[in-house]
């Protein structure tokens, strides 16, 4: 009995934890407030102009029926009538001016056909006369279909003629037995034109503010690229005039290096320091146009980032730790890996976009992923500059940030200027990594372009270093 019980209990436990699992299955699937909306499907666009397509039929079918039983028509000259109405009614969908062409045509040949029944007393007294009931829906539909294609111009011009016909046929021509409808179609005619010229009006209204909102956003993206693009010169400029300080140094210096320079060389050497001194006036000017309005906040990383004054030398890849600190003093969690040598100096320009770009990319994780940690490493090739900044998922909310969106644009903006690549992207674990290359000088920069190398990206949220760098001859 004990083990024919042991052996009974298990079925037990595993049914019921099955009844568990097909409630709680029955739960999700049923008790769900999720959108499932339908496919985009081609019937559906087409389902208007299958619904005109019937209404033709429709009005074919009862117009000649109309035609022969209370007009007293011939039947197969009343489906020939009947058959021009729903054609004009098709072809308005296509060709909305011939068709309400064939439409008003039709009409009037009708009216005037049906006069002579009318007066020969063969059709039923006090019919409907000059607009019979199909002919003036079917009619309402094509100046419907004109006032939503065409300007209002258009359809005002067709809706005056018809009502200058309906006047000609029930005014001026007349019939005898008659129910007039002439002011009764001319006003639903009136009424439709409107409608029609209204939800034209707004549709093109709807189109401009879709298209103005796409030149603002493309007037946007320029403008905050040109801006970009103007910080970049700025920078720049500085390291040329630099460069200019140090070529006029030398000119005034070397002919004291010399014994008895010749006169020569003496006036040759002059005129470099005095044309290196007019570079460097000029360049003074076009930084007091390009400095921008707060030249404080150079650093770019809010408050905890102190400032420097406007004529402080670019930072270089020696101010890292000093912008890592301040970083880490607002809150972040930064670890740090420097891996290779750096040999030569590296030019002024790699070094002053190395800076950036890591200045960028924790900028951006103070501003968007709030409590995450952060993980920089810098490794050093013959080739140039590898750079790796990856960051966890937010540990709390993302408060809105008042950026303009100019970090990822100028770092792939320094990268291309340097000849180099920049690729930035979310990992799997839902963080963020940017990593980047910058060639050491334009030969390495050519034949980094001519293979075509691609940077390696991490696949983790925050790994022991950004990537694994290449050894030997490979790409980092």
């Amino acid at each position: 009995m004990r083990g024919t019980g042991d052996a009974a209990g298990p079925p037990r436990r595993s049914d019921a934890h099955g009844a568990r699992s097909g409630l709680r299955t029955l739960r999700e699937d049923l008790w769900t407030f999720d959108a499932a909306p339908l496919p985009p499907s081609l019937w559906l666009r087409w389902l208007p102009h299958g619904l005109v397509c019937l209404v033709a039929v429709i009005v074919i079918g009862t117009d000649a029926s109309l035609l022969n039983d209370t007009y007293g028509e011939n039947a197969q000259y009343a489906l020939l009538l009947a058959l021009g109405q729903g054609a004009a009614l098709i072809l308005a969908l296509w060709r909305p001016v011939p068709a309400w062409l064939l439409s008003t045509t039709a009409a009037v040949v009708t009216a005037l056909s049906t006069r002579s029944q009318l007066i020969s007393g063969q059709a039923e007294p006090d019919v409907a006369w000059p607009w019979a009931a199909p002919a003036l829906i079917a009619h309402a539909l094509v100046l419907l279909l004109l006032a939503l294609r065409l300007p209002t111009r258009v359809a005002v011009e067709a809706l005056g003629v018809t009502a200058l016909a309906t006047y000609v046929v029930q005014g001026l021509v007349g019939g005898a037995n008659y129910g007039g409808t002439g002011v009764t179609a001319v006003a639903v005619f009136g009424a439709v034109v409107l409608l029609g010229s209204a939800l034209r009006g707004r549709r093109e209204a709807r189109d401009q503010l879709e298209e103005q909102a796409e030149i603002t956003a493309e007037e946007r993206a320029r403008r905050t690229l040109l801006e970009e693009r103007s910080r970049i010169a700025r920078e720049l400029h500085d390291v040329v005039a630099h460069h200019m300080s140090v070529i006029s140094i030398q000119a005034q210096v070397a002919p004291h290096l010399v014994q008895d320079p010749p006169q020569e060389l003496k006036e040759n050497l002059a005129g470099i320091r005095q044309n290196a001194l007019e570079a460097l006036t000029e360049l003074r000017r076009v930084l007091g146009v390009l400095r921008s309005e707060h030249p404080g906040d150079t650093d770019g990383l809010g408050d905890f980032t102190s400032g420097a004054a406007p004529d402080a030398p670019q930072p270089t890849l020696d101010r890292l730790d000093a912008l890592i600190d301040n970083t880490r003093a607002a809150g972040l969690t930064v670890t740090t890996e420097v891996m290779g040598e750096a040999g030569r100096p590296y030019p002024p320009g790699v070094e002053l976009s190395a800076y950036r770009i890591v200045q960028e990319a924790l900028s951006n994780v103070l501003r968007h992923a709030p409590g995450a940690r952060v993980s920089v490493g810098v490794t050093h090739f013959p080739e140039g500059l590898y750079l790796g900044i990856v960051n966890t998922p937010p540990e709390r909310p993302v408060p809105p940030s008042p950026g303009a969106g100019h970090g990822l644009l100028g770092m792939r903006e320094r990268a291309a200027m340097l000849g180099g690549q920049i690729n930035a992207s979310r990992t799997y674990q839902g963080g963020f990594a940017v990593t980047a290359f910058l060639p050491r000088d334009a030969e390495q920069a050519a034949a980094w372009s001519r293979d075509e190398h691609a940077l390696p990206m991490p696949d983790t949220g925050l790994p022991e270093r950004p990537a694994d760098p290449p050894t030997g001859d490979q790409t980092p």
